[in-house]
């Protein structure tokens, strides 16, 4: 899916992406899903060279290897006796923050958050050192007043975020369609509402936004509220693969405790291979890790459809991060990164060696 034209102006909007506001708290971050939990070290299990590890990722279907791999125990029980403490975010800004300022080590998160630390920081920050999930975002719209693509036009669709992943993608596909959005405002042929997920559904419901280019569960909760599936943006790719979910580390965090890594993305390498052996027990597992962070379980009208259309992986599908990189820049939200170096994926090809497993790879971006 190649970026449809050249970036006319160099804005590094998405660089200049609001990390924190006057939200902060005494607790934790403001966009922080107000969950810093320990989980008790594996019984008698050897430490590592850190007592503990901090993660980082969100209460998101898209997020199921940290779900499930917690609520299971797999990540603790890799771990041994180093304990795992775990923080939910609500948006990849924050989760990049708290990397940076130390409050976390290790995190989940979209592309276009971890494109945005390492260009933030001029490849000093983190490296992307695991794949974790590809798929799960879709665009519902109200058929009542969409009923094909050209009807888009027009319209008011929602995203996540200015700059975030499907924020990213939409703006990439409604310009392959040749309509013009202005990408700070979102104005234009189409008008882009950058709305949190956990208000869209509402907005959805109220007839001020006809419409959402969203990650799950968001997807398939505006469909339970009478929208339809009219694009699945895994058709937009080639072989329908895309990452969605990246494993992200503090650079500092991987010099000092390399074994704490290595453990950690055993763990998540696990919790995939768990998943995938034990579909119907992982859904009930995420769910319930949901219903922990969240205060309530997702129906099943919306789970079901969710689930069904992640697929974890431990492939970071680094081309794909690369073309993402490039709509960004052709949107005018990126200055073109160097993005030589984002990926480490030394310790993730040891795990899958170790497992019998192919070594992945980073499409020529791997550290030299």
């Amino acid at each position: 899916m190649p970026a449809p034209h050249p970036a006319r102006r160099l804005l590094a909007a998405l660089a200049a992406l609001p990390l924190l506001t006057a939200a902060l708290t005494a607790c934790g971050y403001g966009s922080q899903a107000g969950r810093d939990d320990a989980g008790p070290a594996a019984a008698g299990g050897r430490r590592l060279s850190a007592d503990t590890v901090r993660i980082g990722y969100f209460p998101n279907i898209t997020h199921a290897t940290p779900l499930v791999g917690e609520q299971e125990g797999i990540l603790q029980r890799e771990l041994g006796g180093t304990e795992l403490k775990s923080a939910a975010f609500n948006a990849g800004p924050s989760e990049i923050e708290a990397l940076n300022a130390g409050s976390i080590d290790i995190g989940w998160i979209g592309p276009s958050p971890a494109i945005n630390g390492w260009t933030r920081s001029k490849g000093r920050s983190l490296r992307i050192v695991s794949g974790s999930a590809s798929g799960g975002v879709r665009l519902v719209v109200d058929p009542r007043k969409i009923a094909s693509l050209d009807d888009v036009k027009g319209r008011r669709i929602a995203t996540p975020q200015k700059g975030n992943t499907q924020d990213v993608a939409f703006l990439n596909w409604i310009a392959g369609r040749g309509w013009k959005v202005d990408p700070q405002s979102g104005k234009g042929d189409v008008s882009v509402v950058r709305t949190d997920n956990k208000v869209t559904p509402d907005a959805f419901k109220s007839g001020s936004v006809d419409g959402a280019w969203v990650p799950e569960p968001t997807a398939s909760k505006l469909v339970a509220e009478g929208g339809k599936v009219l694009l699945d943006e895994s058709s937009l790719w080639p072989g329908g693969k895309f990452v969605i979910t990246n494993v992200v580390v503090s650079q500092k965090f991987l010099a000092a405790h390399p074994d704490v890594v290595e453990a950690v993305l055993r763990g998540s390498v696990r919790t995939n291979a768990w998943i995938a052996a034990h579909p119907e027990r992982a859904k009930a597992s995420a769910d319930k890790a949901l219903r922990r962070l969240s205060g309530k379980a997702l129906p099943a009208e919306i789970l079901d459809p969710a689930w069904a259309s992640i697929r974890t992986l431990d492939d970071p599908l680094a081309a794909t991060l690369r073309a993402e990189a490039d709509h960004a820049v052709a949107a005018g939200l990126l200055d073109a990164p160097d993005l030589s170096g984002i990926y480490d994926l030394t310790l993730l090809n040891k795990v899958l060696r170790a497992e019998g497993r192919p070594p992945v790879s980073a499409a020529n971006l791997g550290k030299q």
